[in-house]
């Protein structure tokens, strides 16, 4: 893997900033990994509303919830490592046989026991 493999970069050049959320916040940081694993974090100050939605391509979609901005900011950049880790160990765009499908469970379920 090169060094531009393991680049954070903002999502759409950053056009995301701003917008709605999947999960009804406004978009505050949104950041992609080599196009596989993206990271969203919103939020809506009016009703203490903080989430963190992650994915990686082809394998899991996973939702956090804060009711303020540090454990949310603390716990984006806590996430980002293991993702990368996670995408190291992951057939890229998902499984293609059901033996990649069984080898993939655990180590998503790991990451989603860790990040809960």
């Amino acid at each position: 893997m090169s060094q531009r493999d393991t680049d954070w970069k903002p999502f759409e050049d950053g056009g995301s900033i701003g917008w709605m959320g999947s999960q009804g916040g406004t978009i505050a940081r949104d950041e992609e990994l080599a196009g596989q694993v993206r990271l969203t974090y919103e939020v809506d100050d009016s009703r203490s509303f903080h989430a963190l939605t992650c994915s990686v391509a082809g394998w899991f979609l996973h939702h956090r919830f804060f009711d303020n901005a540090a454990e949310a900011t603390t716990a984006f950049d806590a996430m980002k490592p293991a993702l990368e880790e996670l995408r190291t160990q992951l057939p890229e765009g998902g499984p293609k046989t059901s033996l990649e499908a069984r080898a993939g469970g655990p180590l998503l379920a790991a990451f989603m026991a860790r990040f809960s």
